[in-house]
């Protein structure tokens, strides 16, 4: 089984802990990023040489999210085939592999209250696979990322709701600002570490999403477009990363946003932005998937057998406060 660890809050102190059933191993050392807990606990946590303080039930401590908010919060778009289908895209004829970043300000506890902003009125949910980087790749050296070669640059597994207002994003031509508004990150619980042998299994893993108990979101990672090895050959082409940096890899279809031809035509540019977002959220109007206070929202990832196991979020969504 996986190793699943935490990052929580007890007695007014952080802690960074491993979950055994109903109980939480508080592990000696102090790390103040995930960063810090990537390069220095994890490699003790697989050599089993970690030192571990009293065990504390889970019920009683506070989960945080475990990305602390120094790290970089990078993110790829329409992933899977059944999320394009949906947003009317052809997967033959979209080769690319289309990356953004969110702000890490928007990280937050799995257990979050998720705040529609008041001008937003077509809020969105996307469960998503979270990659957590095992160490710092800077060029201007090349890297290659192969299969074999994977769990030296992954070290661990994430649960990622990557909300979206789509009433922003869209119109505006903003994933950034879409994206990014504080709540609009709910990570974990568990930061899942992985082996190699683990990571063979990535296909397997079946994300799943409910709103108000009603089955949204349901697809294994085998619907993914860009793959692990490919994508992460592409972005570090581009950028360099660090140890305990996020790469959330996209969603599967069920997204309350759909895509009708002359909701595509009108995005495409054929009418102004103010036009576009007034009919986008008319649409939104009449469709009731889109998030509204109240609303319970559930989120899980792991393979059928239990044997990766990213955990479980659990989210109300709230109105601003006034």
């Amino acid at each position: 089984m996986a190793i699943k660890a935490i990052r929580f809050r007890n007695g007014g102190n952080l802690h960074w802990g491993v979950v055994d059933g109903d109980h939480v191993k508080p592990i000696d050392g102090d790390f103040a990023t995930t960063g810090d807990f990537v390069r220095h606990a994890i490699p003790h946590l697989r050599a089993g040489t970690s030192r571990f303080a009293a065990p504390l039930a889970l019920a009683d401590v506070d989960v945080e999210a475990p990305i602390t908010a120094n790290q970089q919060f990078l993110c790829q778009a329409i992933n899977y085939h059944s999320h394009m289908r949906e947003s009317g895209i052809d997967p033959a004829g979209s080769p690319f592999n289309i990356f953004f970043t969110k702000a890490p300000s928007c990280l937050a506890p799995p257990d979050t209250d998720i705040v529609r902003p008041p001008h937003v009125e077509c809020l969105d949910y996307e469960v998503e696979i979270g990659l957590v980087f095992a160490r710092d790749v800077a060029g201007p050296e090349p890297e290659t990322v192969t299969a074999a070669n994977l769990h030296e640059y992954v070290a661990a597994l994430v649960l990622v709701n990557d909300v979206s207002a789509r009433d922003v994003q869209l119109p505006e031509m903003q994933f950034y600002k879409g994206k990014s508004y504080r709540t609009f990150g709910p990570t974990g619980p568990y930061l899942t570490l992985v082996d190699a042998a683990e990571l063979a299994r990535f296909d397997e893993l079946v994300l799943r999403l409910w709103v108000n108990e009603e089955l949204r979101q349901s697809s294994p990672a085998a619907d993914m477009v860009h793959k692990p090895v490919a994508t992460l050959n592409e972005l570090f082409a581009v950028q360099d990363v660090g140890a305990g940096d996020l790469l959330a890899t996209g969603t599967p279809g069920g997204c309350a946003l759909q895509s009708p031809g002359w909701i595509a035509s009108t995005l495409a540019g054929l009418v102004s932005p103010k036009r576009r977002q007034k009919l986008l959220r008319y649409a939104g109007r009449g469709n009731g998937r889109y998030l509204k206070p109240g609303d319970r929202v559930e989120a899980r990832i792991a393979t059928e057998d239990g044997a990766i196991d990213l955990g479980a979020q659990r989210n109300l969504v709230v109105g601003a406060a006034a």
